[in-house]
C-alpha cells in the first residue's frame, strides 16, 4: 500500500466546528454532524482526490470526514453527506464480514492503547479484501486509509510481519520460528503460556469489542513486564505466550511468571466498565522439557492446565508426570468411548436391608470391565465419562438395565439408580425414566432415583420440574450423600424427598460429633415422614448404633458387597423375608439379546 503519511502536515490543520445541538434539520432528529472549518477545504479536496479511501475521526470516535472512495469501498451510501456522527454506527452499516467487523471494532475500542501506524486486513461479504491502515497525525485526530488488497499480498504480508493484528504481538508462526532460532543460539530458555480465566464471560457479558479491548490492554501490560529481548505472542483466542531467553532455572522463570500474574490480574477499565481478570501460567524449560517448538509448547500447555485442574496455585512448571497423566487420560477417553458399544459396562447390585435384617431392595452401581485392567469402580471413570459428554448415554443404559432386572424380583423390592447432576440438568431425564418404565414393565413405585445435593444447585427450576414429573410416575426420590453439602436443609423444605441417605463419612468411626449429626438427621427424617438409609455400614457395632439412633435402613459390606446380576438371586434367597407367601426367585436376566424396543444396546 502506498504510504500517505506525506498528506498530513506536522500539526493538525483541520479545524473542527461542533454542531450547535439543533436537530431540526437533521434526518430522524439525529444530532447535527460535525463540520470542517472552511480554511481546511483545500486539504479535504486533496483527500478526496486520493486513490485510497480516507476516514478522519477524533479520539471519541466521532466522524470528522469520510471520502467518497472510502464509502464506495465499504459499500456504504455514496450520495449526500454522511449522517452517522459516530464511527461505530458507520462501521455497522458497512458490508464487512462479522469477523472483520469484530476485528476493526476491537482495534478502535481502546484507541489509547492502539499502536499507530497499524494495519488490518478486512473482508467484505463478497470476499473482497481491503487493507485498513490506522494512523495518528496529532494527539486528537486519527486517520484510517482503505485500499484494495489481493490474497497474494495478504499472504505475503502475513508471512513477512508475523504480527497479530489485534494486539500487535507476535503471531503463533513468528513465535514458533523464534523458538527454533533460540534453540540454535542458546541451550537454556523458558516458555510461559498465559491463559485468561473467565475471558469468555467478559466476551458474553460486555461484548466482542470489550473483550478485544481487554486483550489489547493485557498485551500492553505484558510488554511492560518483559525485557526488550523477550518475545510476547498471541497464539490464539485469549492464550498468550512469552519466550524468555535468559531464564536458566525453573525458579527464575517462575519469578517472572509471578510478576506477570500480579500485573495481568490487576483491575481494568474497559469502555467505562471495571473488569477483573484471573490468569494461569504454565512454564516449560528448554532443553529439559523439549528440544523443538511443538514439544515445548505442548508441555507448557500441560503445565498451564495443571493449576486449573487442582484449583490453584495459578502457576505451574512442567513435570514429566503431567505428560504421563495426559497420555493416560487420552487412552482412557478412547477406551471409554468404545466401552458402551463393546458392552464393557456392567451393573452390580448392593443390598439395602432393614434394621430387622429384611431385604428391602438394591442399589444399582455401574462397573467397567476393561479388557486389560479388569473391573474398574465408578469413581475411577465416571468423572471422565461426564467430562467427555457420555454421561447421558451411560446413565440411560444403567437405568434401563436396572429396571429390566428389577422387574423380575419380588414385587416389594425396589431398585435405586443414581442420576448425575448433568442428567437432571439436561431436562430430558424424566422422559428417559418414563421410557425405561414403559419398556421394562417395572412399576414406578419400585424405582428410586438418587440425586446428590449438586443436582439441586444447578438449574433449580429444571430440577424441581423434573423431580415433580418423576413423582407423577410414582417414582421415589432419595437425596444421596446427605450431610456432606451445604444446601440440604433448604432443599428438603422445597421438595418432599422419600428417603435420605446418610453419607458413609458420618457412619465411619464413633466420634460424638458424627453421632450427634446422625441422630439429628434421623430425627428430622422421622418428623418429615422420610426414611433414612445409612451407607458404608461394615460392622455390627455400627449397625447397633444406627438402630439405636433411629436409622431405618442400612447398606454396606456388613450385608453384602455389590454383586453382578448373576449373583442377585442368591442374595435375594439369603436376605428376602417372605411377607405374604412364598415367592420363587427368578433366574438373572442377561441383555445380549434384549428386545430392540427397549434399546438396551448402545
Amino acid at each position: 500500500m502506498r504510504d500517505l503519511s506525506h498528506v498530513w502536515p506536522c500539526r493538525a490543520d483541520i479545524k473542527i466546528v461542533r454542531g450547535n445541538g439543533n436537530t431540526s434539520n437533521s434526518p430522524n432528529g439525529s444530532a447535527a454532524p460535525l463540520e470542517i472549518e472552511p480554511n481546511s477545504v483545500a486539504l479535504l479536496a486533496a483527500l478526496e482526490a486520493a486513490s485510497e479511501g480516507i476516514l478522519i475521526f477524533d479520539s471519541q470516535l466521532r466522524l470528522l470526514h469520510i471520502t467518497e472512495t472510502f464509502r464506495a469501498q465499504m459499500r456504504l451510501q455514496t450520495e449526500g453527506p454522511f449522517l452517522e456522527p459516530e464511527l461505530l454506527d458507520l462501521l455497522n452499516r458497512a458490508d464487512l464480514t462479522p469477523e472483520s467487523l469484530a476485528c476493526v471494532r476491537g482495534l478502535l475500542a481502546n484507541l489509547e492503547d492502539a499502536q499507530t501506524p497499524s494495519a488490518l486486513d478486512l473482508r467484505l461479504r463478497d470476499r473482497t479484501l481491503l487493507r485498513f491502515q490506522l494512523r495518528k497525525p496529532s494527539a486528537d485526530l486519527f486517520a484510517a486509509y482503505l485500499s484494495r488488497g489481493s490474497d497474494q499480498e495478504h499472504e505475503h504480508g502475513t508471512a513477512s510481519n508475523h504480527t497479530d493484528l489485534l494486539t500487535g504481538l507476535a503471531s503463533r508462526a513468528r513465535f514458533e520460528d523464534a523458538i527454533g532460532s533460540t534453540l540454535k543460539q542458546t541451550s537454556k530458555f523458558a516458555i510461559l503460556l498465559l491463559d485468561l480465566d473467565g475471558f469468555k464471560l467478559v466476551n458474553d457479558t460486555l461484548g466482542h469489542a470489550a473483550a478485544s479491548a481487554l486483550l489489547v490492554r493485557v498485551a500492553q501490560r505484558l510488554r511492560t513486564a518483559t525485557r526488550e529481548d523477550d518475545i510476547v505472542a498471541r497464539l490464539d483466542g485469549e492464550k498468550l505466550a512469552i519466550l524468555i531467553t535468559t531464564s536458566a532455572s525453573s525458579e527464575a522463570a517462575a519469578q517472572v511468571g509471578r510478576r506477570i500474574l500480579d500485573l495481568v490480574q490487576r483491575t481494568y477499565l474497559i469502555n467505562g466498565q471495571v473488569v477483573t481478570m484471573a490468569a494461569s501460567i504454565g512454564i516449560a524449560l528448554a532443553p529439559d522439557h523439549g528440544c523443538d517448538s511443538q514439544s515445548l509448547l505442548r508441555n507448557a500447555d500441560l503445565a498451564l492446565e495443571h493449576p486449573k485442574a487442582g484449583g490453584g496455585p495459578r502457576l505451574s512448571v512442567f513435570e514429566p508426570a503431567m505428560l504421563e497423566r495426559a497420555v493416560a487420560r487420552r487412552t482412557n477417553e478412547l477406551d471409554l468411548r468404545s466401552a458402551l458399544p463393546l458392552r464393557q459396562f456392567e451393573v452390580h447390585y448392593q443390598p439395602q436391608v432393614s434394621m430387622e435384617g429384611a431385604l428391602v431392595g438394591f442399589e444399582a452401581l455401574v462397573r467397567w470391565r476393561h479388557p486389560e485392567r479388569g473391573l474398574i469402580p465408578p469413581n475411577d471413570f465416571l468423572p471422565l465419562v461426564e467430562e467427555i459428554g457420555l454421561m447421558s448415554a451411560v446413565g440411560d443404559w444403567v437405568l434401563r438395565s436396572a429396571c429390566r432386572e428389577a422387574a423380575h424380583w419380588p414385587q416389594d423390592l425396589i431398585v435405586a439408580v443414581n442420576a448425575s447432576p448433568l442428567q437432571i440438568e439436561g431436562g430430558r431425564f424424566a422422559d428417559s425414566v418414563r421410557r425405561a418404565l414403559a419398556c421394562t414393565g417395572l412399576p414406578g413405585r419400585r424405582l428410586e432415583i438418587e440425586i446428590t445435593e449438586g443436582a439441586l444447585l444447578c438449574n433449580n427450576d429444571v430440577v424441581m420440574r423434573t423431580l415433580a414429573e418423576l413423582r407423577s410416575f410414582g417414582v421415589r426420590i432419595a437425596m444421596d450423600d446427605f450431610g456432606t453439602g451445604y444446601a440440604s436443609l433448604s432443599q428438603l423444605a422445597r421438595f418432599p424427598f422419600d428417603k435420605i441417605k446418610i453419607d458413609r463419612s458420618l457412619v465411619a468411626g464413633s466420634e460424638a460429633k458424627k453421632r450427634a449429626i446422625v441422630r439429628a438427621i434421623t430425627a428430622m427424617g422421622h418428623s418429615l415422614g422420610v426414611r433414612t438409609v445409612a451407607e458404608g455400614v461394615e460392622e455390627h457395632e455400627q449397625m447397633e448404633r444406627l438402630k439405636h439412633d433411629g436409622c431405618s435402613v442400612v447398606q454396606g459390606y456388613l450385608y453384602g458387597r455389590p454383586v453382578p446380576v448373576s449373583e442377585v438371586p442368591a442374595v435375594i434367597s439369603k436376605l428376602y423375608r417372605v411377607r405374604h407367601e412364598s415367592t420363587s426367585i427368578p433366574e438373572p436376566i442377561f441383555y445380549e439379546h434384549s428386545s430392540p424396543d427397549c434399546v438396551l444396546q448402545p
